[in-house]
């Protein structure tokens, strides 16, 4: 990615007291002397890389007059300046001067020398080098046991004896990695990573931690295993999946011969957390325990080998195989000591996040060593996350090990995750008030509109309209000829009917009648039809066209449609409706009957009825959305099998709006157009693919549109702004629900 501060480590250390500057840069010029990967460069050769170690040369230590005003601003701005490896030290000193008793010392690290295990060695090292030099001497070290080059040669021979082992390991352990599992982002991700970030910080309380620590030993897991299994039903719960993969830093120091050296030493792994079937808390330490153990058993294969080996998807967009990283630390360090100083850590901000996410728990201990509390720090991409998105999640995380502290027994899907205020949210201010439902049938509540707007206008097809009154009574002749052939409260009715005025009279008509409609999409082939009619258990058929080759159930009765309201038995009756009762039928079934059943194809593709109840179209037609006065003349366009069709149909029956029913067949982007502006459409539905391609193509279709509604898949956000960069005062809503939640679950 070229030079850049992602890698950046500094470390600063404030110093109050008479500083021997002098001193304290020979020190440093003796630390880099002593560990060779501060004195190791890396240029190219033939595109290739290398180590590069240099002799000892002293080392530059640049004064900063600072204020403590300006000291953060520069601290930071110190910190976040990138290093060229292959021509300089991956090691960076500064002196940044308060006053004469006043200094700060910042140390800036690239992560190719040094990892957070080589901050004690470091110290350690550069606390004896001062002592001794401020009695002008050199530190009287024994030599290292070993230097990095040796672990790298150390390294090469491992893998070359044990690699096709770990390999096998971490093919089958991370076979069906999803290519991305974090928590939902405020933003769409951009095609490179800037790594920009920020941090947040949360608290848990000595309780919290004491409790979490005894829930580990009790399931022979570790405190990090109860972060990693928090964290996983966290992202889990908030939308990213059952199957979480985490990354995690494992020290990488094997070997005691190791501990005391400055170097990069540090591996990353990959452990995949297994949420599927909603497993409690505790059980769920179980599986992340033996995940973790066994992976831990196969730490030596470099990460950056691994994802060579299993080649995921390369993008800058995100870190391959995780995009959330999670630590386990401890806040007990204490800033090294140099005589004749009082020292203490001073907070160097460098705004980086190398990952989507980092959770970085640290424990804090009292006198005594016993629990006294846990620093959660969140740090984050802002590429992707806002603050305030964070800040919840952060909070929502104490809330999940609080909760899980307190249950552990619980199902970890049942453990308190939202705040009162968010429940609140959701529940009542995003809900909106409950919209009190008419407690009566479709039949009489179309009936009690009927009454109320007797002529306006109910339906046009092309050019033909009817009023309330006219289709009122369309309807209730339909509905009389219906149980004189033997329809009753509860009859199931197919309805076979291409788009038309017939086709929604025949609708009303079953309604009426109390039986209940299963409307088949004439497209439909013959088995489907046989197979969802046998499903339904059909009393009656009713259609307006031919259905060779339908065998129904040997009670079932096969019903035409013929004339403006006729409906026949076995032939068409060409009646005129004349003299047939045109008066209410009078039967009421109760809210909670079903009305109609929907067939959709399901997961296994076999078509599985959805039976849909009168309460439940009553209470859609109902909602405060549909009361703006935008949905008052409404395209029918869906196919009568799809649930569409109960919005299109319903809501303008219910409101004393119009609906106007498109012809039948394949609709293009011309007649859409053509029928929006003939009709004067005020709001239709559209699947989100016939939206985009309107979009596309004829964008300016919308003009006298006040809503349009689109789902049923993800709804581009570029058709979107195109739509309404045409159509300034157009609304446009994304609207998701499946047939089981009658047509809408959620809009946007």
């Amino acid at each position: 990615e070229g030079p850049s501060a992602t890698y950046n480590i500094p470390m600063a250390l404030r110093l109050t007291g008479e500083l021997d500057r002098e001193a304290l840069r020979l020190a440093l010029t003796d630390l880099v002397t002593r560990h060779e990967s501060l004195r190791t460069v890396y240029p190219t050769h033939e595109g290739k890389a290398y180590q590069s170690v240099r002799p000892p040369e002293p080392v530059e230590l640049p004064v900063v007059p600072v204020t403590a005003e300006t000291l953060t601003a520069r601290l930071a701005g110190l910190s976040a300046t990138p290093f060229d490896l292959a021509a300089s030290l991956p090691l960076r000193a500064h002196l940044l001067v308060l006053g004469d008793q006043e200094h700060v010392l910042l140390l800036v690290i690239h992560h190719i020398a040094s990892d957070g295990w080589s901050n004690a060695p470091l110290f350690r090292d550069l606390s004896e080098a001062y002592a001794a030099r401020t009695e002008g001497r050199a530190p009287g070290w024994e030599p290292l046991p070993v230097q990095y080059a040796d672990y790298a040669l150390w390294q090469q021979r491992l893998m070359e004896q044990d690699e096709e082992r770990q390999l096998g390991f971490w093919r089958e352990t991370l076979a069906d990695l999803p290519e991305e599992a974090t928590l939902p982002t405020d933003r769409p991700r951009p095609a490179t990573a800037s790594n920009r970030g920020s941090t947040h910080t949360v608290h848990g309380d000595a309780r919290l931690h004491r409790a979490l620590t005894t829930l580990a030993q009790d399931t022979g897991a570790t405190l990090f295993m109860v972060a990693q299994a928090a964290v996983s039903t966290l992202l889990s719960r908030s939308g990213a999946g059952p199957d979480i993969p985490l990354g995690s830093p494992v020290a990488g120091r094997t070997d005691q011969q190791l501990d005391d050296l400055v170097g990069f030493f540090v591996n990353t792994l990959v452990l995949r957390t297994d949420l599927t079937g909603d497993p409690s808390f505790r059980d769920l330490l179980h599986r992340v325990r033996e995940t973790d153990l066994a992976a831990w058993n196969h730490q030596d294969l470099p990460f950056d080998r691994l994802v060579e080996i299993l080649n995921p998807e390369r993008t800058p967009a995100r870190h391959p195989l995780f995009q959330v990283m999670l630590t386990l630390g401890d806040t007990s360090a204490e800033a090294p000591g140099l005589p004749g100083l009082e020292t203490a850590y001073e907070f160097s901000e460098v705004e980086i996040a190398k990952f989507d996410l980092t959770f970085g728990f640290a424990e804090r201990r009292d006198a005594a060593g016993e629990p006294g509390g846990l620093d959660i720090t969140v740090e984050y991409a802002t590429d992707l996350y806002d603050a305030r998105t964070i800040e919840a999640t952060a909070d929502r995380l104490v809330r999940l090990l609080e909760a899980a502290a307190d249950a552990p027994d619980l199902p970890v899907g049942e453990l308190e995750l939202l705040s009162a205020g968010e429940r609140e949210l959701l529940l009542e201010r995003w809900a909106g008030t409950v919209t009190e439902g008419p407690d009566a049938g479709l039949g009489e509540l179309f009936a009690a509109q009927a009454a109320r707007t007797p002529d306006a206008v109910a339906v046009v097809h092309g050019t033909e309209e009817l009023t309330y009154r006219e289709l009122d009574a369309r309807a209730n002749r339909a509905a009389h000829r219906l149980i004189a052939e033997g329809v009753r409260a509860g009859s199931r009715v197919a309805l076979l009917q291409e788009r038309s005025v017939d086709a929604v009279v025949s609708t009303l008509a079953v309604v009426k009648a109390g039986a209940v409609y299963v409307p088949l999409d004439t497209r439909y082939p013959m088995e489907r039809i046989q197979l969802i009619v046998a499903q339904s258990s059909i009393g009656h058929f009713l259609t307006d066209t031919a259905v060779d080759g339908l065998q129904l159930p040997a009670d079932a009765r096969l019903l035409h449609v013929a004339g403006p309201d006729g409906v026949g038995g076995g032939q068409d009756t060409g009646a005129d409706g004349g003299g047939a009762d045109a008066s209410d039928p009078g039967v009421r079934v109760h809210p909670d009957q079903p009305v109609y059943a929907m067939f959709t194809s399901g997961s296994t593709g076999v078509p599985k009825g959805v039976a849909v109840t009168h309460r439940n179209v009553a209470d859609l037609a109902h909602q405060k959305m549909y009361t703006s006065g935008n949905h008052t003349r409404v395209l029918f366009h869906s196919p009568m099998a799809f649930d569409a069709s109960t919005y299109e149909m319903w809501v303008p029956w219910l409101t004393g709006g119009t609906l106007v029913i498109a012809p039948a067949g394949h609709l293009d982007t011309t007649t859409y157009q053509q029928l929006i502006t003939d009709h004067h459409i005020t709001a239709l539905w559209l699947t989100a693919g016939l939206f985009r391609l309107i979009a596309e193509e004829a964008p300016h279709t919308f003009t006298t549109v006040r809503e349009v509604w689109a789902g049923g898949d993800v709804v581009p956000p570029e058709a979107v702004r195109r739509v309404m960069t045409h159509n300034p005062d157009i609304t446009v809503v994304n609207g998701y629900g499946p047939t089981e939640t009658t047509t809408f679950a959620a809009t946007h």
